[in-house]
């Protein structure tokens, strides 16, 4: 398995209140491996996306979800990884995948003219427009009630499975439950939030649960417009996080149905989208 952590020597310094340096040291410490991915499609060049290796088949699976390139496991026929650059060995870095022939191939105008970064899930767009891609999947219609009782014990649930993180401190996280009786099915790391829902929702595409009916998509930081689009892309009816949205966001998941609720910390949260699915007893005290 490709590493997902390195070890690096490092300076730690501490301060005092008085503003003077009162120890330094020298260690060695984990920092969370970042390494591109190209994807291919029929050996063209598709996308670059920085990544924290692992999962990587997943994480275009997930991709090309989100991007509305396919709807499911059928879509594909193959994913392999291709020779890289590095003294004509394999880096595991240029991963292509076939098409299934009922697919039709991307326009030109979807592609990623640029390489999308670690913290950039849409950046390198030819058309800001291409963005709001129709789901296949009517998510407003779900029927998921979510208890808030058991929503607020999802953050430290996710939380548990970030064992990159423990060690990095530098990892995005994101889980999937099903919305019903509270399993986790599936969880990834990434350095990039977006890569770590495409882990997900690839994990999906290979499992054939698309779509993602009555799940609940769980992040470990915002909740931005991209990460709503793949949501919807994907079928899921309720994402939270434990931090804030984007105004756009929120819009969107209004727009797409979908219930989004951010700030999930403690025992409080901030529903902003798809109140209606959020139930339990008030208690008037």
């Amino acid at each position: 398995m490709r590493k997902q952590a390195a070890r690096r020597r490092v300076t730690r310094i501490e301060v005092g209140d008085d503003g003077t340096v009162v120890r330094r040291a020298v260690r060695e410490d984990h920092v969370a491996a970042e390494e591109p991915l190209e994807i291919r499609l029929g050996g063209r060049s598709f996308v670059v996306t920085m990544r924290t290796p692992g999962h990587d088949v997943q994480l275009a699976q997930g991709f090309l979800v989100g991007e509305g390139v396919i709807r499911g496991r059928d879509d594909l026929l193959s994913a392999r990884y291709c020779a890289g650059e590095v003294e004509g060995e394999n880096t595991y870095n240029v991963l292509d995948l076939q098409l299934a022939p009922h697919v039709p191939a991307p326009l030109a105008s979807a592609e990623r003219h640029t390489y999308t970064t670690s913290s950039c899930g849409v950046c390198g767009k030819a058309s800001i427009d291409a963005v709001r891609t129709i789901s296949a999947f009517d998510v407003a219609s779900d029927p998921l009630e979510v208890q808030v009782t058991e929503l607020i014990g999802l953050p430290e649930r996710l939380r548990t499975e970030q064992r990159v993180f423990d060690r990095t401190g530098g990892l995005h996280g994101a889980a999937l439950f099903d919305g019903r009786t509270g399993e986790l099915l599936v969880a990834r790391e990434d350095v990039g939030r977006h890569n770590a829902v495409d882990k997900v929702i690839g994990w999906a595409v290979e499992h054939d649960k698309l779509p993602l009916a009555g799940t609940i998509l769980m992040l470990s930081g915002r909740a931005g417009f991209e990460l709503i689009q793949k949501a919807s892309m994907a079928g899921i009816p309720c994402v939270a996080a434990v931090s804030a949205p984007s105004s756009l966001a929120a819009e969107l998941a209004q727009e797409a149905g979908i219930t989004l609720v951010g700030f999930l910390r403690d025992r409080s949260m901030v529903a902003y989208s798809g109140a209606h699915r959020l139930v339990g007893e008030v208690n008037p005290a």
